[in-house]
């Protein structure tokens, strides 16, 4: 939790509980148990059931009455559909996203970024038939981790930066040493010289991806398309290749999304 929100009277249970409602939303239809939420949002059983209980009332999570998983309530639907015509960019992208993975033959995303991760909003399926299943809509991972959060990471302001990894000293530990603070900012820079994001297997050994950053009109990366594939079709000469085609594709969305925000 950050320092701000230590300050705020009430604000370490909206925390809690918006970390309980990430985690069942990114579960979907599927749900998810009590001991799987309480363990990933790091609360005592009786904390995470409270929680929850509290946010059942409000419509805002639902639980199986027979295989006790909790799952996304309908006062989310309502909430989306509302935020949805200020937030929602997917209507802009899909053609975009489409093309990407026409012209690459690779599986083709977008995500967005919330807080201090991403969240896949649309996969398009490329014509090549070794698939990397990293990622799909809905999947979050931390800002720095996948291509897409490390693209978006890259292009924030310093100081951004800066603050993010003082937050998130787990990071290594979680995804990998690969992702401590020293390599993570190597990568970072990389990715901001070279324009756009390499990730060469280091969530999924084998499974590589690329992210270009997408900015709003004020220049602030919030979205980014990425591309995910086997390790064999990301050699060098094609990498130079499928970033360019990439970069342009951002681009275009970054155009396309301020010219619809005027």
């Amino acid at each position: 939790m950050n320092s701000q929100n230590r300050t705020i009277p009430g604000a370490q249970a909206v925390a809690r509980a918006a970390r309980l409602l990430r985690l069942v939303t990114a579960a979907g239809d599927a749900g998810a148990h009590l001991q799987e939420l309480a363990r990933e949002a790091d609360l005592s059983r009786s904390t995470a059931h409270r929680l929850l209980s509290a946010l059942r009332a409000e419509g805002l999570v639902d639980r199986d009455e027979d295989s006790a998983r909790w799952m996304p309530g309908p006062e989310l639907f309502l909430m989306g559909s509302v935020a949805a015509a200020r937030y929602d960019v997917t209507a802009l992208a899909r053609d975009i996203v489409r093309s990407l993975a026409v012209k690459t033959e690779e599986s083709a995303f977008l995500s967005v970024r919330r807080a201090d991760e991403t969240v896949c909003l649309l996969r398009e399926e490329g014509a090549f038939p070794i698939r990397s299943f990293v990622l799909s809509e809905g999947v979050r991972f931390p800002l720095g981790v996948a291509s897409a959060g490390l693209a978006i990471l890259a292009f924030l302001p310093d100081h951004d930066v800066d603050a993010y990894l003082d937050r998130h000293p787990e990071l290594g530990e979680r995804w990998g040493r690969g992702h401590d603070a020293v390599p993570l900012r190597r990568r970072l820079a990389e990715t901001k010289e070279r324009g756009y994001a390499v990730n060469p297997g280091l969530i999924v050994n084998g499974s590589w991806g690329m992210g270009a950053a997408v900015f709003d009109r004020s220049g602030r990366p919030e979205w980014a398309l990425s591309l995910t594939g086997v390790e064999f079709r990301f050699g060098p000469d094609r990498l130079a290749e499928l970033g360019r085609t990439l970069m342009s594709h951002a681009h275009q969305l970054s155009s396309r999304i301020a010219g619809a925000r005027r």
